[in-house]
């Protein structure tokens, strides 16, 4: 018999003011218990002098690290960055984080991306939603994390 995993479903999102400057990032997580009851978590946070890229990966990473066991995880994100690299990373790792392009951007939070989902061994699935086109958690990833980037803004002045 097949062992069947928790199904959790994340949102993320990151912002930056300035590429790079102050950034934000946030998670929501999903999860039903066997109780049938669903449960929320919400993970936020940010950097003084960061990119988009870094804050849409560090989202992705802090949801991930959350998890307690193995999961059936789905993520939904609207970062091209995300949606497009996630399943090279363990090329990148293998060519010791060179891509085809030369080094990889970003390899300290890859590679902790790779250390949350093999902690857990969780299965990971991507999905690409468009920015703001009313998708509620999306919308909402999107305000909380523009809230931490000005927030992260106030200690640069």
């Amino acid at each position: 018999m097949e062992a069947t995993y928790p199904k959790v479903i994340i949102y993320t999102d990151g912002s930056c003011l300035g590429n790079p400057g102050s950034g934000g990032y946030a998670a929501l997580l999903f999860a039903k218990l066997s109780n049938g009851k669903v449960i929320r978590k919400e993970i936020t946070g940010g950097e003084k002098n960061t990119t988009n890229n870094r804050m849409e990966l560090t989202a992705l990473c802090a949801a991930l690290e959350t998890l307690k066991g193995t999961c059936n995880v789905t993520v939904y994100t609207d970062s091209e960055y995300l949606e497009k690299n996630w399943t090279s990373v363990p090329l990148w790792k293998q060519r010791n984080w060179k891509g085809s392009s030369g080094q990889v951007k970003n390899a300290d939070l890859w590679e902790r991306f790779l250390q949350a989902v093999n902690k857990t061994h969780s299965l990971i699935q991507i999905e690409h939603v468009s920015a703001h086109t009313g998708i509620r958690f999306n919308e909402e990833c999107d305000k909380i994390a523009k809230a931490q980037a000005k927030a992260f803004a106030i200690y640069e002045e």
